[in-house]
């Protein structure tokens, strides 16, 4: 990292931007250009979990090369300024790279729903429709290299 001073250096913070954020991007391999997909997600012990659909250019991207950098960022703010050039932006962010596992099993999958469903607020009393699951898979990405950065004013 360039800039040391704003390297997120404890990994609790780091664990606070993983549980607390609401989207996590996926840059995957798709030859000349890099394909960025928007995901909601679910967290838990160094494994990102999402839902798709079971066909299409994300998992033909995937099946081809699992590898996979991801981003989250956490309260991100634009902190304007009277001088154009004295913007400045106010995040924490975490990096990271990893693979990513194509979960069909029924069961697995029902586990990574409920990973999704309670990194939104829902943590028990969960059903999930047969027909549905049986539709979709679950992406497991497990985390090989993390990095945080932060920048602005933060108590912690």
């Amino acid at each position: 990292m360039r800039r040391n001073d704003k390297e997120i250096k404890d990994p609790e913070v780091i664990e606070e931007i993983l549980n607390k954020s609401q989207v996590c991007r996926i840059a995957l391999n798709d030859g000349e250009y890099p394909c960025i997909v928007p995901f909601s997600y679910g967290y838990h012990d160094r494994v990102l979990y999402f839902h798709s659909a079971a066909h299409g250019k994300k998992i033909e991207l995937i099946q081809k090369n699992n590898k996979a950098c991801f981003e989250i960022e956490y309260d991100s703010q634009i902190l304007q300024h009277e001088q154009a050039c004295q913007w400045t932006t106010r995040y924490r962010s975490v990096i990271g790279y990893g693979a990513i596992d194509i979960i069909t099993d029924p069961g697995e999958k029902e586990k990574g729903l409920d990973r999704i469903m309670s990194h939104y607020g829902r943590s028990a009393g969960n059903a999930y429709d047969k027909k549905h699951v049986e539709n979709i898979v679950i992406l497991r990405l497990t985390i090989f290299k993390l990095t945080g950065k932060q920048s602005g004013n933060w108590e912690k």
